[in-house]
């Protein structure tokens, strides 16, 4: 079955080469002229995907993401005019997977949804082994992380990160590894888009109570830290 993507940008011009590179790759488009329009396309029908503008009237696409994540995880793919890193950041962290600035190829606009859509499914059969390391547990077939019995909520490529980790809890990995991990080695993206993941992770089990998750080893990279839960 085709992918359903939404495609929200208020610039016709620039909708029209999105989904006409969509429709030769095979998918299915819904489009959005505002963000109130991509808000109320999600709930009428959910899409696999959703590539959302930062700069649209009525609703911004920050606000649009912000609104969205209370109410779905459907991966989200930002597009910008602008190429500033606090919008690169500001975005990933407002639940944002990947990160796309004008003008843009259509080529990589592809291969990064498709790399979106792929950490998006289920892992094969094949990969059904639990990964434990303290109070954190992976699945990688159901695609779902918890802590200490609390559901996790990560994107697919905050999860794919998650999961290289947890693999080899005693390795550290450095962000060119990460970044070949979560992006399948298809698409080229700065070493601040890791950090910006990292620090994802990082906020959303201290929302939980854990502070051990990720550990940062200065000069080298990253590892998967402990896992604990503080004493009640």
């Amino acid at each position: 079955m085709a992918h359903r993507i939404l495609v929200a940008d208020d610039d016709p011009h620039i909708r029209d080469v999105i989904c006409f590179a969509l429709e030769q790759a095979g998918m299915t488009i819904d489009v959005a002229r505002d963000g109130l329009e991509a808000l109320k396309q999600v709930e009428r029908r959910p899409p696999d995907l959703i590539v959302l503008d930062i700069g649209m009237p009525e609703l911004d696409g920050l606000e649009v993401s912000r609104r969205l994540r209370k109410i779905s995880d459907v991966p989200i793919l930002f597009l910008s005019a602008r190429s500033d890193e606090i919008d690169r950041v500001l975005g990933l962290e407002l639940g944002g997977d990947d990160y796309v600035t004008k003008p843009f190829s259509p080529r990589e606009l592809i291969a990064r949804i498709n790399v979106i859509l792929r950490r998006a499914r289920p892992a094969p059969p094949d990969d059904v082994q639990l990964l434990l390391h303290g109070t954190l547990s992976l699945d990688p077939q159901r695609h779902a992380a918890a802590l200490a019995g609390h559901d996790l909520d990560l994107t697919p490529l905050e999860f794919a990160i998650l999961q290289t980790l947890a693999r080899r809890p005693r390795i550290v990995f450095d962000r060119e590894q990460l970044m070949q991990a979560a992006y399948d080695g298809k698409v080229h993206v700065s070493d601040r888009t890791i950090d910006s993941h990292i620090r994802n992770i990082r906020a959303k089990c201290a929302a939980l109570g854990a502070t051990t998750i990720v550990e940062t080893v200065h000069g080298v990279g990253f590892r998967l830290g402990p896992c604990t839960m503080p004493p009640q």
